[in-house]
């Protein structure tokens, strides 16, 4: 049962970040184990509860090890994080539900970090035919204190709704809540605040994994038409000569 976070586990990451070598991290594993692997394991495991009935949702609870061999080139992570999605081959194209812990505090919500251009393309166009759903959506979000965010495109694409202008420049989105470190982010109704986190931005998942589900069978069905295109097309005709260079 998750009991919350704790000073202790905010400090163990701040240091982390300092240090990022692997004779402290040994002498401080066990901090690292009992202040923020397992109570974000429990975190994990209690906020996956309403979804666990839904066949394709998984739930993982992050691990604080990075591989060194790629950019930022560092031993240890410097946040711990969870996640509850749909499975998915490619994570970052597809929406997740997310928590992440760092020296800074704690953010949760939405996300989706690296859509395929054919998914935000499905999102723009099911925001001019829903009857202004989405965008009532967000509205009421933003008024329970979420915020909106994500990377912007460098060119804003044409946006036939002017209450949509900002949707229509994202080409990623977040729809989080923070905490900076407080007596907010050491209690164990942590948990209950970031469930009901979880609800409020699960239609939008939802929205994304259906989005981004087309966009994939629009690209399977694109591809299987230039085979078939390809079959069809008949092989040129013999040369009327036989004559040989």
């Amino acid at each position: 049962m998750f009991t919350g976070f704790s000073e202790e586990a905010v400090q163990f990451l701040r240091e982390l970040a300092v240090h990022d070598d692997k004779e402290w991290f040994e002498e401080h594993k066990k901090t690292y184990t009992e202040k923020l692997y397992r109570p974000m394991k429990e975190l994990c495991e209690e906020l996956f509860k309403p979804y666990s009935k839904i066949d394709t949702m998984m739930s993982k609870a992050g691990r604080i090890y990075r591989d060194p061999n790629f950019p930022p080139y560092r031993r240890y992570r410097e946040e711990m994080w969870l996640i509850i999605k749909h499975e998915a081959w490619n994570w970052s194209t597809t929406p997740s539900m997310f928590f992440e812990l760092s020296a800074g505090g704690a953010v949760f919500g939405f996300k989706i970090t690296h859509p395929t251009a054919a998914t935000m393309n499905n999102f723009r166009q099911k925001i001019t035919t829903d009857e202004g759903d989405f965008l009532s959506l967000a509205r009421r979000l933003r008024r329970r204190g979420f915020s909106i965010g994500g990377d912007e495109y460098k060119r804003p694409k044409p946006c036939p709704l002017p209450e949509a202008e900002e949707f229509f420049r994202k080409k990623s989105l977040t729809i989080t809540k923070s905490i900076a470190p407080s007596a907010e982010l050491y209690s164990p109704s942590l948990a209950k605040d970031a469930a009901q986190a979880f609800k409020a931005v699960f239609p939008v998942n939802e929205l994304f994994e259906e989005l981004a589900a087309q966009a994939e069978a629009e690209k399977l069905a694109a591809k299987l038409t230039a085979q078939l295109e390809q079959e069809s097309t008949p092989m040129p005709p013999a040369p009327k000569s036989d004559f040989m260079w």
